[in-house]
């Protein structure tokens, strides 16, 4: 089946009324701990069921960086229409790179519109025909620096193209059951968490909704690897 406009139309608005009408368990306001942004205004956060927290690694589809032993793992709730997404891409990096010890598991949650979940689907096929380092590059290459407008399907498929995927073999495997189950499984997860903002943050059993920025993120972690919390007791 190609994956055209109006198929990646259909199956994208089946899939997200359909999430967004679930309940979630950990919606919430204000905060779990004291954690401030860089721009010095509180970001919210909560603390999730461990149960749920668990499950994240497990998904299909997660787009890892960093090594596979680091004592500390990052989670990243992204919608590729996010600007705070954008924003986030461009610090990312320099984060893993500066954080030996830091892995970071990039996952889905195209929440914000139609789009967003085409370019998601075109880069969970991406992701499993040439595995997170591939899915890195594509990530990189529409969200990093220098980038900026709109992201649907064909735009993620263009991408694809240029870094040297097959655009056919990538329609056809964006089109498929495997890659539309990710994806539900992911939204669904993230749902089930509460992360009703893009971008969320998943550290062990605690949850930042929205983008700290880099410096405030960077303490975070800091305590997690200090005190397993994302802001230690004074």
């Amino acid at each position: 089946m190609s994956l055209s406009r109006r198929t990646l139309l259909a199956a994208s608005l089946a899939t997200l009324p359909a999430l967004a009408a679930g309940k979630a368990v950990a919606q919430v306001e204000g905060q779990w701990r004291a954690v401030t942004g860089d721009n010095g205004q509180p970001i919210p956060n909560t603390r999730l069921p461990g149960e749920l927290a668990s499950e994240i690694g497990a998904l299909r589809g997660v787009t890892w960086l960093g090594p596979r032993e680091a004592s500390v793992t990052l989670y990243e709730f992204f919608d590729y229409n996010c600007p705070w997404c954008r924003a986030a891409a461009r610090d990312l990096d320099d984060l893993v790179k500066g954080n030996p010890d830091l892995r970071l598991g990039l996952v889905n949650n195209p929440i914000l519109s139609v789009q967003s979940a085409q370019a998601a689907k075109v880069a969970l096929a991406v992701q499993r025909t040439g595995g997170s380092s591939a899915t890195a590059r594509l990530y990189g290459a529409l969200l990093g620096p220098g980038t900026s407008g709109r992201i649907d399907g064909p735009r993620a498929l263009e991408a694809a193209s240029r870094l040297g995927h097959d655009r056919a073999a990538i329609e056809q495997a964006a089109d498929s059951d495997e890659v539309r189950e990710a994806l539900t499984a992911q939204m669904r997860l993230a749902a089930n968490l509460g992360l009703h903002a893009t971008p969320s943050y998943v550290v062990g059993t605690s949850a930042l909704l929205g983008y700290p920025g880099p410096k405030s993120l960077a303490r975070v972690l800091s305590s997690v690897a200090e005190c397993d919390e994302i802001a230690c007791a004074s």
